[in-house]
């Protein structure tokens, strides 16, 4: 079973529907929408500020979402995948975005509606990501936009695929 502890006098609330797998850490102030998957191994820490994720998002093996005390928060919108093992503090990302598996993403960084951080890549502090747009390297940069609507529709399909790879689990491994 999960481990879902309180802190500082703040549970943490998940949304119905949520996948939650058995080696995850969530902790304090971590609101997450319905039907969310929060895969093997991923820390929410809550503990010093808090994080908000929405409807549908999927973040996972291996990933740690922190903040920075009373200074940056996290806020994910709705069907956004956070890749294995990427570490997300203190930033935005937006609806329908993809974080690439290996990316760091850093305090008050804004990933746009729809954008993609490439695998392995590290958004600094403070960067904003262009909505529709493909951001790579150390540190990473604009590499080019996608066609409108391209990239969004794409992250939407990896967040649904991932929607009903949890409903798998749920149903004691039976499809």
């Amino acid at each position: 079973m999960a481990l879902i502890r309180p802190l500082r006098g703040i549970t943490p609330i998940i949304g119905k529907g949520t996948f939650v797998a058995e080696t995850a850490v969530i902790i304090g102030d971590v609101v997450t929408g319905e039907g969310c998957s929060i895969w093997y191994g991923v820390v929410l820490r809550g503990d010093v500020n808090s994080i908000r994720i929405g409807r549908g998002v999927n973040i996972q093996d291996g990933s740690v979402l922190h903040t920075l005390y009373e200074k940056s928060t996290i806020e994910i919108g709705d069907d956004v995948s956070i890749g294995h093992n990427v570490t997300v503090h203190g930033a935005k990302i937006c609806d329908s975005a993809l974080i690439g598996m290996g990316a760091v993403v850093l305090d008050h960084a804004v990933v746009g509606e729809g954008a993609i951080v490439a695998a392995g890549s590290v958004v600094l502090a403070g960067t904003q990501v262009e909505a529709g747009s493909i951001y790579a390297g150390v540190p990473a940069r604009f590499v080019k936009k996608v066609a409108p609507g391209q990239a969004s529709e794409i992250n939407r399909k990896i967040a649904r695929n991932y929607h009903m790879y949890a409903s798998w689990y749920e149903n004691g491994g039976e499809v």
